[in-house]
């Protein structure tokens, strides 16, 4: 099983993700960027900005998320914003062509605590993703983000948290408690 957290860039996806992980036995952290940031490494001549919109991204996601998973036995916890509704589809294909259970569950706020938790992120030198350019990028998407959220990963998300308020560890009980019920059945 993979459960894919989703959701707008600098909205508390990683710090859900690892608690969750703590809550579900045996399961497993995986970063699909990391994937991104190796085809990022590789073809940095492709023109593209965004990792997400090269080509081989989504098929490497859904096979080395299949591979770690066959490899460790552990169930996977995979936060990632992916807001193009064909791009999600293509992963979550390519994870159940494989044998894998999706979970999709989208974390929605309102805009201004979104901008609060951009703001609050700790600038980290040499990280990328707490960088003043990450900030800058994670504001570029939010408008993206919204739209998604208002369409196509609202209705077709499987869970859907409305985490403006809400600590990342009850977040992650709450979908704790869903996947429980999810899995029950």
């Amino acid at each position: 099983m993979i459960v894919f957290i989703n959701g707008p860039f600098g909205g508390g996806k990683t710090t859900t993700a690892e608690a969750l992980v703590e809550l579900l036995p045996g399961a497993r952290l995986f970063d699909p960027e990391i994937v991104g940031y190796m085809l990022a490494a590789l073809m940095g001549d492709s023109g593209r900005s965004d990792f997400q919109d090269l080509p081989p991204w989504r098929p490497l996601v859904a096979a080395t998320a299949a591979e770690v998973a066959a490899c460790t036995g552990q169930d996977l916890v995979a936060p990632m914003s992916v807001l193009d509704r064909g791009y999600f589809e293509e992963i979550g294909d390519g994870l159940r062509a494989r044998g894998m259970a999706v979970h999709h569950v989208l974390l929605r706020t309102d805009p201004a605590t979104l901008e609060e938790r951009i703001a609050g992120h700790t600038l980290v030198p040499g990280d990328p993703g707490r960088s003043a350019a990450g900030a800058a990028f994670r504001r570029s998407r939010a408008a993206a983000f919204f739209k998604a959220a208002d369409g196509w990963l609202g209705t077709e998300a499987d869970l859907v948290v409305d985490t403006t308020g809400v600590a990342p560890g009850e977040v992650a009980r709450r979908v704790a408690e869903h996947l429980a019920g999810a899995v029950a059945t």
